[in-house]
């Protein structure tokens, strides 16, 4: 393919104009001549317009006609550009196909939605999940196929931090997880999972936790009726039964507490969020944990100090009672005897609560912390049998703040101690007192 050339347009030009003006000149006419000659030019590029616009309107070939001069360059290079075009039409055409392919192997039903909430794509599962036809439901607004209350409630509020489970619509007594991801400018990826299994599982897990939970606490009542009953003979300290009771003794307490603990977060799973909150007396709260804890501190000796605001919420008492005191009694527990520990009670400049314990105590490394909240598990295994620790106490504050829209937070350096807290939110804290900098 030759490139165009302004020089040799310029060449020609003059050229054609020369040959003119000589044939006038001879013939005796130049003006004639040279009009005629212009006129001939004009017809002629627009023969080659013609051309050119027939062939891009009309033209079944790929190919464009034969051009003549200048005319050549111009259908050189829109055959050119075509050419261009159609291979990144195919290479565009080769990553679309390999996105549906992709997008069809998955495991998950995938919907691709536009800011209107209309359906632009889906694969195949989310005929199977969802209900969704393809290409029928082109165009059609997901809420308007997926009707449920609480699935329209989650596509209008645009949060989509957290997964929304909801009956599928296909599949009666099936569960199926729906998470909402940004994938464009315009447009975002709805991708939904049958997580009936896990559902099922974990309802198992629950009811399995719950069942043996009760099984297990009456015999542990009338064991401990028992030994607590012997222990009131005065002969036992006399006779060589004195320590293998209380061994038997510290232990069945033991149990019954983790019984306790695994019954009392087997009643926070089976619960929502707190429906109906009530006024917490949170003062009147501390008041008794302070005084509770000084028997839990009776053996540690640990300079313990409550400051505590003038301020109330709105939740369920029985579970922020739980809370607060385990991790005060996690401070007391797992701290050196001798330690510091403050608990705090106060109002953010913002208008929301903070609760913390803070104490001096080993403090807890890195990789720790992301599990610490998880059930039965326990940084120092050796060390919490010797304290009683289940590896449950957390995990119930964790449950706890979930249904008082909160969430533990935890802040360690090992050698040095650990800081435990929660906000509670703005419009569950009742009640005016100071305001701290958090």
């Amino acid at each position: 393919m030759h490139h165009f050339s302004w020089w040799r347009l310029a060449w020609t030009l003059l050229l054609y104009g020369s040959i003119l003006a000589v044939v006038g000149v001879v013939v005796g006419a130049p003006l004639l001549v040279l009009l005629v000659g212009a006129l001939a030019l004009v017809l002629w590029h627009y023969w080659q317009l013609f051309l050119l616009v027939r062939w891009l309107w009309d033209g079944r070939q790929f190919t464009p006609p034969r051009g003549s001069g200048t005319w050549q360059f111009a259908f050189d290079g829109v055959y050119f550009l075509q050419r261009k075009n159609l291979k990144r039409r195919k290479e565009l055409g080769r990553l679309l196909k390999r996105f549906r392919e992709g997008t069809e192997a998955l495991p998950d039903a995938v919907v691709v939605i536009n800011e209107e909430r209309e359906i632009v794509w889906c694969n195949k599962l989310a005929t199977h999940i969802l209900g969704v036809r393809w290409p029928d439901d082109n165009g059609q607004r997901i809420d308007n196929l997926l009707r449920r209350p609480e699935f329209v409630a989650y596509i209008k509020k645009q949060q989509f931090q957290e997964p929304l489970i909801i009956p599928s619509p296909a599949q009666p007594m099936a569960s199926v997880e729906v998470r909402v991801i940004p994938y464009t400018a315009n447009e975002t990826l709805m991708v939904a999972r049958d997580v009936t299994r896990l559902q099922q599982l974990e309802q198992m897990r629950r009811d399995f936790v719950a069942n043996v939970s009760h099984e297990l606490r009456t015999p542990l009542t009338v064991l401990r009726g028992y030994l607590e009953m012997i222990g009131d003979d005065p002969r036992l300290d006399a006779g060589p039964w004195g320590k293998p009771h209380k061994m038997m003794t510290d232990q069945v307490g033991r149990m019954y507490s983790l019984v306790e603990q695994l019954l009392a977060l087997s009643r926070l799973e089976a619960r929502g969020e707190t429906e109906t909150p009530r006024d917490v007396d949170v003062p009147a709260l501390m008041h008794k944990l302070e005084s509770d804890s000084q028997a839990l501190n009776s053996d540690k000796q640990h300079s313990i100090r409550f400051d505590i605001d003038n301020l109330h919420m709105q939740g369920d008492s029985e579970q922020m009672t739980s809370a607060f005191a385990n991790l005060v009694a996690n401070a007391i527990h797992y701290t050196p005897s001798g330690g510091n520990i403050e608990v705090s009670w106060k109002k953010l400049p913002d208008g929301r609560a903070r609760f913390s314990v803070t104490d001096t105590g080993d403090g807890i490394a890195p990789e720790h912390i992301l599990r610490i909240t998880e059930r039965f598990y326990r940084v120092d295994k050796a060390r919490s049998r010797n304290t009683g620790g289940s590896g449950l106490g957390l995990s119930i504050v964790k449950h706890v703040l979930s249904r008082h829209r909160s969430r533990l937070e935890i802040r360690s350096t090992l050698g040095k101690g650990s800081t435990f807290w929660f906000d509670i939110p703005k419009d569950l804290v009742s009640g005016h007192q100071s305001v701290i900098n958090g």
